[in-house]
């Protein structure tokens, strides 16, 4: 017998440069497909599930050019580039028998809903699983505010979040093997260490409401499953005292 989710309602941030594989830009058809796997994994648990993803992959190919760019005019394109990636992991979703709604904070009727929070309460009451595009619509702010700001709008009982290394370290573990793992570590401690979790805005917002973080590898297969059914995975970024 399956055990019983530890959550209710959960928003997962995902990686849009782990998207890349092995390629040097653009999607990776198998990683988009693990995705849409490990997603269904999820929903099958009646967990009800929003996303967003970032868009690292697409504007990597543009970030030479945006170089010269006005701040707010580069940050719209890499809005746009979120909304590519959105749009490709709503086609795997639905293809692997999922029913979902893409809502975009930009105005594009002909692919997405626009952002309305009672609606996109409605669809995963429904148990739709909601997707989040174009970031929070305006310039200046990452897709990890974006994350953090809908989690709370939707009332997610934790914010997901997956990298490129299974959790939080004392250093980068790419570069330093000896770098100590924190399974466990409150919010105060993190900014303590000035450990690099999320950006200031979106670690601030968790903050203010008490938002748990957990952070995991998005590469390794069955762990968004695992962190659902309220194993130790990754680390898990609490704020008691």
């Amino acid at each position: 017998m399956d055990p019983k989710p530890a959550y209710r309602r959960i928003l997962v941030k995902l990686s849009g440069s782990a998207l890349l594989g092995r390629q040097e830009f653009g999607i990776d058809r198998e990683v988009l497909q693990r995705y849409a796997k490990e997603i269904g994994s999820v929903a099958a648990t009646g967990v009800e599930v929003a996303l967003v993803i970032g868009g690292g992959n697409i504007y990597r190919g543009v970030r030479e050019a945006s170089m010269d760019m006005t701040r707010a005019m580069s940050d719209y394109m890499g809005m746009l580039s979120t909304m590519i990636n959105a749009m490709a992991l709503q086609d795997a979703l639905e293809k692997s028998g999922l029913e979902t709604r893409l809502q975009s904070s930009i105005a594009m009727e002909e692919i997405a809903e626009p952002y309305i929070r009672r609606r996109a309460l409605r669809h995963l009451e429904k148990r739709r699983i909601v997707i989040f595009g174009s970031g929070t619509g305006s310039p200046y702010f990452t897709t990890d505010t974006a994350a953090a700001l809908r989690a709370l709008e939707v009332d997610a009982e934790v914010l997901i979040k997956g990298t490129r290394v299974n959790g939080i370290f004392s250093a980068d573990p790419e570069k330093d093997a000896s770098a100590r793992h924190f399974p466990r570590i409150s919010g105060s401690e993190v900014l303590r260490r000035g450990l690099r979790v999320m950006d200031r805005t979106a670690f601030t917002l968790c903050e203010e409401s008490k938002l748990p973080m957990v952070i995991f590898d998005v590469h390794s297969v069955g762990s968004l499953l695992r962190i659902v059914q309220g194993c130790h995975v990754g680390t898990l970024v609490h704020w008691d005292a």
